[in-house]
């Protein structure tokens, strides 16, 4: 699974996730940092690439886009740095990694996790 860290994660997550297996590059090394969110989606649908966001508008966009692809995953929380939100989010990934690459919207947070499959 290949993953595009958006602009409002930090960098650190793309070492984060190449360390336990998975493929990931940050929005800052392709597109530029004030891109509208809808380049970011058409990208990662056109690179074949999970989105990973902190920005809750990447779920309005596949409610109003009513397609399948591209799939996000969405963190909600205050600290979103990998050392506290990391272990929960490879988890997620594990066990939601089919969904995933069929087309889904998974949310995590502290608690839990949901995955939503598209389009919704």
């Amino acid at each position: 699974m290949k993953l595009l860290v958006d602009m409002n994660l930090s960098p650190e997550w793309v070492a984060y996730l190449c360390e336990r297996g998975f493929e990931a590059t940050h929005w800052s090394a392709i597109g530029a940092y004030h891109a509208p969110d809808t380049e970011v989606m058409q990208w990662a649908r056109d690179h074949e690439h999970v989105v990973f966001t902190h920005d809750l508008d990447f779920g309005i966009l596949l409610a109003h886009s009513r397609t399948g692809r591209p799939s996000v995953i969405q963190v909600r929380a205050q600290d979103v740095s990998p050392s506290h939100l990391g272990p929960l989010l490879v988890t997620a990934l594990r066990l939601h990694g089919e969904a995933l690459r069929n087309g889904a919207l998974l949310t995590v947070d502290e608690a839990k996790s949901r995955v939503r499959i598209l389009p919704i």
